[in-house]
């Protein structure tokens, strides 16, 4: 069998900022609407509320089955598994933790959110804001903002997802990258944080 072949990121945001829209319970349309005008990477789900958005990462070929109308997404589209159709760009597992240098390759620290952050440092970006990354259930015990995937995520997971993130921290801020949580009351404590208005008003005033 031969290997497949991996799609290398262009650096198309380079020395921008970028958002990433992950799918903690918090997240609601009005924070995602505020991103309009930045660069902005949906994962999974978050497509359904910015189907505007520039990229969308689902990284299991199970999820793309599960949600075949995402084929319609008009952005570029990425995954780590074999692709179920030729729009999809694949890009390689490239190991647990850490930050993945190499432009066909993520680190995966075992979540979509996590790989999204190594997506748009490929991509170039210089400060990454991040919204729906929760790392905690929500007030009614969901995982997410939106219903349970068809296979349910444990809810003991974040855990485990959170020890993952502290690798990526040190290798994004030798690369001159700075990631800003905006989520609020995240259990995500290894980034810097601030409140969503202020970080886009900051970063649209260049002053970031």
């Amino acid at each position: 069998m031969s290997e497949p072949n991996y799609w290398s990121v262009p650096p198309l945001w380079r020395g921008e900022i970028a958002a990433i829209i992950a799918g903690g319970p918090s997240l609601t349309q009005e924070q995602v609407d505020k991103l309009k005008g930045l660069k902005v990477i949906a994962v999974n789900n978050g497509y359904l509320l910015a189907p505007w958005a520039d990229v969308l990462y689902g990284c299991d070929q199970k999820w793309w089955k599960w949600h075949p109308d995402a084929l319609e997404f008009q952005g570029l589209k990425v995954t780590m598994t074999d692709p179920v159709h030729e729009s999809i760009h694949q890009i390689r597992n490239g190991g647990p933790v850490g930050l993945c240098l190499k432009p066909d390759g993520l680190a995966t620290g075992r979540n979509g959110g996590y790989q999204a952050i190594n997506l748009a440092y490929h991509f170039g970006a210089k400060v990454i804001l991040l919204v729906g990354y929760d790392m905690k259930l929500g007030e009614k015990g969901e995982v997410h903002w939106h219903e349970e995937h068809l296979k349910p995520t444990p809810k003991t997971i974040f855990p485990g997802w959170i020890k993952h993130y502290n690798s990526i921290v040190e290798p994004l801020k030798e690369q001159g990258v700075r990631v800003i949580n905006c989520t609020p009351g995240s259990a995500l404590k290894c980034f810097e944080q601030m409140e969503l208005d202020l970080a886009i008003e900051r970063a649209r005033e260049d002053r970031l």
